[in-house]
């Protein structure tokens, strides 16, 4: 049975490998869109796809019994019990519009949780990582540090980061609910990659996290990265990340952010 270093390592070759070629073979004129999905904004690239399959085809001839649950190519069973859950471009409108936050995202999960997790941003430089009890890094052109979240960070000095959903009805509600967080937060941020918003929040770029809407890829690595930093992720009311809702902070910031956040009716559009 692999241990979670070696599933680790096996995540970091792979993402870097896909970040290097989302780098070098994006068309000088922008990639092109192949396909929406939710609606008219939710874009899917030519790049989107080569990426996940470069993915799937370089852990598959290391691992060929393993599952495999990818945002574009859906899921496929495995006898392992281990699964690879893959981003393969966080932030597709970043990177349609070649700003620099977007993300590749590899988690290998064992029995259904997970063990280890990276997290590439090319145009950063950076590379994220944590395994289960071992740990979050942040490797960079500066070395390689532990992170840890920022813990008992008052709301009104919070810098809270945030997403929004691509329909219409979804939005307007968000835009509620954005307005009964402001008045008591530091200031919002509004990145455009779930993963990347975590990953800021386990180096303590931010102090947390919400957002209705992500899917299982968007943070299983950086979820696991944020709680080896020493932060919380769940739904509201003790449930566990869903499409439906999920939020991070560090301890103190959690339950002060979730009781402002649950009388505004997050989870719901």
């Amino acid at each position: 049975m692999s241990t979670p270093e070696e599933l680790l390592d096996l995540a970091v070759r792979t993402a870097r490998a896909a970040g290097r070629m989302l780098v070098e073979d994006r068309p000088a004129a922008g990639p092109d869109v192949v396909q929406t999905k939710s609606s008219p904004t939710d874009v899917v690239t030519q790049m989107d796809r080569a990426a996940e399959k470069l993915i799937i085809e370089r852990i598959r001839a290391e691992r060929p019994d393993d599952a495999f649950l990818g945002e574009e190519g859906g899921e496929s069973a495995g006898a392992s019990g281990v699964r690879w859950v893959i981003d393969p471009i966080d932030g597709t409108v970043n990177y349609l519009y070649d700003l620099p936050d977007w993300a590749v995202s590899i988690a290998a999960e064992r029995d259904g949780t997970a063990v280890a997790g990276a997290v590439v941003l090319p145009r950063r430089g950076e590379l994220f990582t944590a395994t289960l009890g071992g740990g979050a890094f942040l490797e960079s052109a500066a070395g390689r540090r532990r992170l840890h979240v920022n813990a008992d960070v008052p709301l009104a000095s919070a810098l809270v980061a945030t997403g929004f959903g691509y329909s219409a009805a979804r939005r307007a509600h968000q835009a509620r609910v954005l307005t009964g967080v402001v008045p008591h937060v530091r200031d919002i941020r509004r990145g455009g990659s779930a993963c990347n918003d975590l990953c800021a929040l386990a180096a303590g770029r931010v102090d947390a996290y919400y957002e209705r809407g992500v899917q299982a890829w968007d943070v299983a690595a950086g979820a696991l990265i944020v709680t080896e930093a020493g932060g919380r992720v769940e739904g509201l009311n003790g449930a566990p990340t869903s499409p439906e809702f999920a939020m991070a902070a560090g301890p103190g910031t959690f339950e002060a952010l979730h009781a402002l956040l649950a009388p505004l009716d997050p989870a719901h559009d």
